[in-house]
């Protein structure tokens, strides 16, 4: 890892918090991804049922 000096902290911090915000992100889209796979699901058996 390179010496990042007095602002090693701050640059730490920035990365874990990109990281976090980066998983959530992904999660969220795979939730939604889910539920809107569902709906059309729900949707094609009430249309051929």
């Amino acid at each position: 890892m390179p010496d990042l000096g007095k602002y090693s902290d701050t640059v730490l911090s920035s990365y874990i918090v990109s990281i976090v915000l980066l998983v959530v992100l992904v999660a969220m889209s795979l939730w939604s991804a889910r539920k809107a796979r569902a709906e059309l699901k729900k949707i094609e058996d009430r249309r051929n049922g």
